[in-house]
């Protein structure tokens, strides 16, 4: 293995050890420290499904100055099951519908229970709140009036609505519906508080979600990763951090498009129809971990307002099609990976319409993607075969201007142009593959279509590590030994311009160091990798080109086949 091959090797593993800290800096883990503040509020607990938050769920209810407006609320708490092809949702009368059930058909917990996105932490969400034109708060989280309320709809062949009404100001009427549709994740809330619009301060109010998402995945760790809230001003993606010693508290004023919180694999967004005038964005952590994300858009109540809320799975294709940038949110690499990143996961889901199983999938691309960088990998062959013949003449220009590196770099560059060496040839076809890697990396770490994708046997899940028993609490990880074995094989086959000392030892070295590296990675880049690296073997072992004897370039001689 030459130096450049060694240098190649050790940038991809400088990259990919960096990304996680790249990440970190943006995304930072939850500092350890004591709540200082509530921000959501208290429901009934459910039975009906079996959270996956690993830390007990402590309810809020917001702040609210003595000073409050009062509004009535005598009425008993109304719920009604909404059922859908996609999810089954319970709503709540109070806040004038909130959702306080939202369990999805089509993904499952670590348990085969289906995936809830409300808990006791987020349950105070689509909550309308404003201030009066003397500054008392006014928050609208009674239960409000349904008139003839059914205890369940079914929404499979056309949309179906839900309107609530509530009365304040002495006596006047503000509403607000909710719109299902079948075969969609969105739901419009529709707000009218036309009517009271000069009771209010500016003539706004706030439709809000509090409490972010909730905790779905095996590894609550990594899932906990992920926990943002953005807010889209201007096509302007903001997604301010919680300070480590303090409460995030951030308003921001102008024509806002949509405010999100995510997690891992799912998602709350709430889109008006008509850009919001403002937005806030506030967080804080729960039981030392846990980051709650608070997001919510400021309306202007001059007429009625129609919101579309996106609850689910961040689906690329549903995300995108919403038309309003919402994909912004979505953990695809850095700009420049970003294009390819998309790239891969549709020519994946794509094929799967045809093959059901990622893993046969993946080992179809592995071998396309072979094929494809074939020439490169034989030039880069012959590159280093030209670098290891010219290993003489670099050694005596090395004693001969011992004293004198500005000559020897000129003498260098001087005989690998007379004899065609390109000296980072061999590095090529590596170079080319770090953006694809990259991009499979982002892909298999936090896309939801290979959410729980299974290959064969012991590997369960294309998006996690192989994991095949615990030792001693320590994971065994069967793909990345294979893989740093054929890698291994693989180096130690390829033509070497060091000592074989030196080879065997840097070989040993740089295997271990991208062990290491993958130990954790998703099992569905540690196959493709080792599968590419296997074809690389049988390519190196069959397909390789013949030596050829070195001539210099000016001669005008063809090389001999040796």
């Amino acid at each position: 293995m030459d130096r450049n091959t060694v240098l190649a090797f050790f940038l991809i593993a400088l990259i990919l050890i960096a990304t996680p800290f790249y990440m970190n800096k943006v995304t930072p883990p939850p500092p350890k420290r004591e709540i200082t503040a509530d921000s959501v509020a208290t429901e009934p607990s459910r039975n009906k499904v079996k959270s996956a938050e690993p830390v007990e769920a402590q309810n809020y209810e917001p702040i609210i100055s003595s000073r409050s407006v009062p509004v009535a609320d005598s009425l008993m708490i109304t719920m009604i099951t909404v059922n859908t092809d996609l999810y089954t949702a319970v709503v709540s009368s109070k806040n004038g519908g909130s959702l306080i059930s939202f369990q999805l058909n089509r993904y499952t917990m670590n348990d085969t229970e289906a995936v809830e996105l409300i808990t006791p932490r987020n349950s105070n969400n689509l909550l309308v709140s404003t201030l009066s034109i003397d500054g008392d708060p006014l928050v609208l989280d009674n239960n409000w009036q349904i008139a003839s309320p059914p205890t369940e709809i079914n929404v499979f062949r056309k949309p179906q609505s839900l309107t609530f009404s509530t009365t304040v100001f002495g006596g006047k009427e503000i509403t607000k519906t909710l719109t299902f549709y079948p075969g969609s994740y969105k739901i419009d809330v529709e707000t009218d508080l036309s009517v009271v619009e000069e009771n209010l301060s500016a003539g706004t109010f706030q439709l809000s979600w509090s409490g972010g998402m909730p905790i779905t995945e095996k590894n609550s760790k990594d899932d906990l990763f992920y926990f943002r809230g953005y807010v889209n001003q201007a096509g302007e993606i903001q997604n301010p951090k919680i300070p480590k010693k303090k409460e995030l508290k951030s308003k921001m004023t102008g024509s806002t498009n949509w405010v999100a919180v995510r997690s891992k694999y799912f998602a709350a967004a709430l889109i008006p129809q008509t850009p919001g005038m403002g937005a806030e964005i506030s967080g804080m952590y729960q039981n030392k971990t846990v980051p709650l994300y608070n997001v919510s858009l400021i309306l202007s109540a001059s007429q009625d307002q129609i919101t579309t809320l996106y609850i689910g799975p961040l689906e690329y294709k549903r995300i995108h099609g919403m038309n309003v940038d919402l994909e912004k949110i979505m953990t695809l690499g850095w700009s420049v990976i970003r294009p390819i990143s998309r790239g891969i996961l549709a020519l994946l889901t794509y094929t799967h319409k045809w093959i059901p199983n990622y893993g046969v999938i993946l080992i179809l691309f592995a071998i396309a993607v072979k094929i494809v960088v074939y020439p490169l990998t034989k030039k880069s062959y012959q590159s280093t075969k030209k670098m290891q013949q010219v290993q003489p003449m670099l050694a005596s220009l090395k004693e001969k201007y011992k004293g004198d590196p500005q000559k020897l770099n000129k003498a260098t560059m001087n005989l690998y142009k007379e004899y065609g060496v390109n000296p980072l040839g061999g590095c090529l076809p590596v170079v080319l593959q770090m953006p694809l890697l990259i991009a499979l990396f982002q892909v298999f770490r936090s896309t939801i279509e290979l959410r729980g994708a299974p290959f064969v046997l012991w590997i369960t899940d294309l998006s996690a590590p192989d994991t095949l028993m615990y030792i001693g609490g320590f994971p065994l990880n069967i793909l990345p030994i294979v893989m740093a074995v054929t890698m291994l094989l693989q180096q130690m086959m390829m033509p070497t311009t060091q000592a074989a000392g030196q080879q065997k030892q840097m070989t040993y070295i740089m295997n271990l160091v991208m062990l290491f590296i993958f130990y954790r990675f998703p099992s569905g880049l540690n196959l493709y990798y080792t599968l590419f690296n296997v074809l690389t073997i049988v390519q190196q072992k069959y397909l390789t080109p013949t030596e050829e004897t070195l001539v210099p370039v000016s001669s005008g001689k063809k090389p001999k086949k040796k």
